[in-house]
Order: structure tokens, then C-alpha cells, then sequence
């Protein structure tokens, strides 16, 4: 048992429904992505996080909970789900799951109680006025589709009942005692089947306070809960916090080392962004040195795209438009103001050295690297698609009928697959990648065992090396007797540049872009080919 084991995990994130389809009904399911354990292991995958598969209305993708105890019977049921943890387990690959406790669905057993009666416990479950608030829509997440609107009236309770996101989702009133020991109820039922953690949905939006929503003392108190309550029943199971919020607010969320193990880090998401826009690598250093001194059982998980649209929100206007002009510059390509909804082969119009740059810069950084399915082989977007949907296509399996995702009509697919242009599926696929050694895949793969042999880079002490060129990020770590210097250039040209490391330790090339002149910690002057990374480690660790 290690308790440590998610600071050198390597974490891919997939949603069922678009995973693998068994039964040929047009949509992915439990059974399909037990099918397909073996190649996310093959891959190096140790840890699986997955997106809601819950009983839902399915009107927000399975963040519109209906019931919490059952799962999304499109995709299965509890009986499939205990063997795909089995089947994980087999393969060493853990498995984290949604939390999703911000709000339910409308349709939600709590919330139809609750605006039927106003004498039931369930109707302070949920966060009610009398008249809609003068401040309606301060705390709209999604203006374009909320309406500028955070209360919504329920005709049946004859009362405006509080949603931080749609209308359909109703957020709990977190400070209900009797709420957080439901949230618990529904944790003790999934670690008990046998999941290594969750994955907090909208964690700050949990503690704000709503309008007649009134906490007791300190509200994250409940991630304390949380964590306790977690590690009793599996001493080894993690908190991953989703926190869109400036770096300076971090420390409230892991508390002393008592609150959440993991937090997803929007600010660094930014700045690799904006880095990668400018061809320059400050805004990267600016955000490590954000960063708060982590302990030991603390850790940040780093990405590049999820299952949402890339939200710019932590960058100024003039950086967001910089960014967005870059990487966005069509209208269709953009969304909620602030933020862009393609995937980042195409936006890095597929150029496989910026590609393995991104990359190798993502599995470098400190923290654990998150992965989004299909990113392993360059996927793309479908922009005829609404809103989010257009990065959340099915897996595309091979050059077979509907990219072996499913044998359903194409009409049936839950969504439709990619098949047109340069990221279609006949191009673009697992079966001809695993052919070709020179592939995407065998590429990441390659990547992700390095990334676990340097395990300085997880459990490490880090420190930005001063170089004297802005296009150049360089870091050292040290763990114990090891050391490792990471290199990446984000500009595309080559260059030479000068650093100040003094550790004199005999050094050789562990990966990197090109086979390059064998390194000299005496000459402190290295070469990076445009787009160009190396990583370097102690002699004495081979």
C-alpha cells in the first residue's frame, strides 16, 4: 500500500458513454471500457478517472444527478461496475469517480419532495427565497445559457430555488447538516465497492453562501469530513478538488493536510496556454512561482484540455484575447466569453513537435499529469457539434465502421464521430497507431514510463533554473540521491542558451526530442531544435 501513490500516478480521464460500445446500441458502456482496460494499461495508465455514469436525465452530459446509488442504466449497472473495478485492479489501474454534490437534477428524489411540501426535511435540502434576490445572476457560471440568472421559479413550491449552473440543477444547501451526511451516505456506497478516490465537482462553488444558505464556522469543515471519513474506509483513497481559483486561495482548499490530497491547477492550464501563444516560456515560470510551497501528502494536477472548454478566466482581458486570437480565431471555435471549445491537436494545427513539446511539458511539470481520452493519438474536434459536445466525440478505435467505437447505425451513436479532414477516424486511430512506431501513442507511451521511472519529478523538490532566454523553461528536481534537469523550448527556433546549475554530478539524456550531443554539467551552455525538449538525470540512478 502506498499512501502516496497519486504524486507519480499518471491519470486518464474518459467518459463511458463515448468510450466503447459492446452491445451495439450506439452508445459506450461499463462492459466496453472493461474491454479496453488492457490498452489503457498497456499505455502506462495507473489511475482512471470517470466522468459521471450515474442515473441522470443526462441534460449536462451525467452532471445532472438523479440518483446517486444507481448507475446510468444505458451504461450498465452495479453489477458491471464492481467487475470493472475488478478488472482494473487486475491490471493495477485505479479507478476515481465524480462527485458531483454542488446540485442534483430537477428530477432528483430530494428536490421533488422538496417543492411538493414545504413541511419535508428535503425542502431545506435545497436553497429557497421568496422573492427572486436583487443580486439574481451575481454567480452566473454559464451567462450565455442561464440568462444572466441564478434563481429559478418552481411553480409547486411557490418559491425561487438557487442554481449555480442550469435551471435543471438545483444546488444543495451544503450547510444542512442533514445534506453532508447524505453526501457521506453516497461516499460510504462507492468505497465500499471499491474506488480509490473522487473527483470533487465544483469544489468553491460548494461554500459560497446562497442566499438563505448560512454556514457555521468555517464551511470547508465538510472537506475535512470528507477527508476523514475517506481515509477510514480506505487509507489510501484521494481527494481530486476541481478549484478554478487564483493560486493564492490554494492552501484553503488543502487545508493542513487535512482537507482535499489534489488540486486540479486552472492557473497553470492558463499559463502553458499563454506561453504556448507568445513562444515564450514566462508566463509558465510565472505561474510556478505562484504556487504555494507544498508539504509532503500535497499535490497539483496538471492538463491541458478536459471534457469543458478551455476557460481562460484566470488571465487578464488582454491575455485572454491573445490567446483566443491564436488558437481561436474563428467565431464557431469560442464559448461563454471566455473560453475555447476545440481540442489541442487541432489547435496546434497538428505540428507533432509543438505537440510532444506540450506534452512532454504537461508530464514534466511538478504535480500528476491528467490526460483526456483520445489525446494519446491527437483526436480532434467536431465543431458542427453544440457547445462542450464538441469535445466530447467517441473513441476512435480504428478505420472500421464508426471508428470501431460502435457497430450501431451511424444515426444511433449517442454522438457522432469524428470522420472528416486530417482527424477522422479512417486517419486518425488506435489499431494504426499501434502499428507505427513512430506514432502519437507509441510516442505517449514511451513518455509516461519515463515520467514513472523519474519518480524525483512526483516526490521531488523542484526550482526554476535561471536561463537567459525567454523561450526556455528549466527545471531541477531532487529526490533523495536523485537528480533530473527538465529543458523545453517553446519558441521554434533552435537556440543556445546559457543556465546557472551548480551541481557537478556526471549526467546523461533520458528523453527528449532529438538524440542530442551528450550533456556537460561543467559547460552550463545547452542546445534545444525548435519545439525541442530533453530530459536529463544523474548518471548514478542507471
Amino acid at each position: 500500500m502506498n499512501r502516496l501513490w497519486y504524486k507519480n500516478a499518471v491519470i486518464y480521464s474518459l467518459d463511458v458513454e463515448v468510450f466503447k460500445d459492446s452491445t451495439g446500441n450506439g452508445i459506450g458502456d461499463i462492459t466496453g471500457l472493461i474491454e479496453r482496460i488492457h490498452y489503457l494499461a498497456g499505455m502506462g495508465v495507473n489511475c482512471v478517472w470517470i466522468q459521471p455514469f450515474y442515473d441522470s436525465p443526462n441534460r449536462d452530459d451525467g452532471y445532472d444527478v438523479r440518483n446517486y446509488f444507481r448507475v446510468d442504466s444505458r451504461l450498465g449497472d452495479l453489477g458491471h461496475f464492481a467487475q470493472l473495478v475488478d478488472a482494473a485492479d487486475e491490471v493495477g489501474i485505479r479507478i476515481l469517480i465524480d462527485l458531483v454534490v454542488n446540485h442534483t437534477s430537477k428530477e432528483h428524489f430530494w428536490f421533488q419532495e422538496a417543492r411538493k411540501n414545504k413541511d419535508s426535511k428535503y425542502r431545506d435540502f435545497y436553497i429557497w427565497s421568496d422573492h427572486k434576490p436583487e443580486n439574481d445572476g451575481e454567480h452566473a457560471v454559464l451567462q450565455e445559457l442561464q440568462g444572466h440568472s441564478n434563481w429559478e421559479y418552481d411553480r409547486s413550491a411557490k418559491k425561487w430555488y438557487y442554481h449555480t449552473f442550469f435551471p435543471h440543477q438545483p444546488d444543495l444547501n451544503i450547510s444542512n447538516p442533514e445534506v453532508r451526511a447524505e453526501i457521506i451516505r453516497v461516499m460510504h456506497f462507492w468505497l465500499k465497492l471499491g474506488i480509490s478516490g473522487f473527483r470533487i465537482d465544483a469544489t468553491p462553488h460548494m461554500f459560497r453562501e446562497k442566499g438563505s444558505e448560512k454556514f457555521d464556522g468555517d464551511p470547508l469543515q465538510i472537506l475535512r469530513d470528507f477527508r476523514e471519513f475517506t481515509e477510514i474506509h480506505n487509507r489510501d483513497a484521494v481527494l481530486l478538488a476541481e478549484v478554478d481559483v487564483d493560486p493564492k486561495d490554494y492552501g484553503k482548499f488543502f487545508g493542513d493536510q487535512n482537507k482535499v490530497h489534489m488540486l486540479f491547477d486552472f492557473y497553470m492550464n492558463n499559463s502553458i496556454f499563454l506561453a504556448l501563444a507568445k513562444e515564450k516560456a514566462t508566463p509558465v515560470r510565472k505561474a510556478l512561482r505562484k504556487l504555494p510551497k507544498l508539504r509532503e501528502r500535497e499535490q497539483m494536477a496538471n492538463f491541458l484540455r478536459n471534457h469543458d472548454e478551455l476557460n481562460l478566466s484566470q488571465l487578464s482581458e488582454k491575455e485572454k484575447n491573445e490567446v483566443i486570437s491564436v488558437f481561436a480565431p474563428e467565431e464557431n471555435m469560442r464559448i461563454f466569453d471566455h473560453g475555447i471549445r476545440r481540442e489541442l491537436a487541432p489547435m496546434l494545427k497538428n505540428d507533432r513537435k509543438r505537440l510532444e513539446m506540450a506534452y512532454s511539458l504537461l508530464f514534466s511539470l511538478p504535480g500528476t499529469p491528467v490526460i483526456r481520452y483520445g489525446q494519446e493519438l491527437g483526436m480532434g474536434e467536431d465543431l458542427e457539434l453544440k457547445g462542450r459536445e464538441s469535445v466530447r466525440t467517441p473513441m476512435q478505435w480504428d478505420n472500421g465502421k464508426n471508428g470501431g467505437f460502435s457497430e450501431a447505425h451511424e444515426d444511433e451513436l449517442v454522438r457522432p464521430i469524428v470522420s472528416k479532414g486530417e482527424f477522422g477516424f479512417k486517419k486518425l486511430n488506435v489499431a494504426d497507431q499501434h502499428r507505427n512506431p513512430e506514432s502519437l501513442l507509441n510516442w505517449m507511451t514511451r513518455c509516461i514510463s519515463f515520467r514513472k521511472e523519474l519518480i524525483e519529478i512526483g516526490y521531488g523538490k523542484w526550482e526554476i533554473i535561471k536561463v537567459n532566454n525567454p523561450a526556455v523553461l528549466a527545471l531541477s528536481y531532487r529526490y533523495e540521491n536523485r537528480t533530473a534537469l527538465i529543458f523545453h523550448n517553446f519558441s521554434v527556433k533552435e537556440i543556445t542558451f546559457s543556465f546557472d546549475f551548480s551541481d557537478q554530478d556526471e549526467m546523461l539524456d533520458v528523453f527528449g526530442d532529438r538524440k542530442y550531443k551528450q550533456f556537460d554539467s561543467t559547460s552550463r551552455k545547452l542546445k534545444l531544435s525548435g519545439y525541442g525538449y530533453r530530459w536529463i538525470r544523474k548518471r548514478s540512478i542507471f
